[in-house]
């Protein structure tokens, strides 16, 4: 294990003296607006299930190429493939 003297690794004790953002200044938390993570609002409900799928990867790349949005994109395209 390597020691870095200026960065020691965290105790039980740290963990229980640290402090979250909001003990941060105004202007900071300013400076990094937060941005919309994870799923839609209304997608727990959805008929849709995780699967592990093993895709080529020039059809990954070309969905993901699209940027955001390419897994709706990628099931869109099965659907219609599908004739749902």
């Amino acid at each position: 294990m390597i020691s870095d003297p200026e960065n020691p690794e965290w105790t039980e004790a740290d963990f229980a003296k640290a402090k979250g953002p909001e003990a941060l200044p105004a202007e900071l938390l300013a400076a990094f607006p937060k941005t919309k993570m994870g799923r839609p609002k209304g997608s727990k409900s959805s008929e849709k299930e995780q699967v592990s799928l093993r895709i080529d990867t020039e059809v990954l790349e070309r969905f993901r190429a699209g940027g955001p949005g390419w897994q709706t994109r990628m099931n869109e395209a099965l659907r219609r493939a599908v004739a749902l």
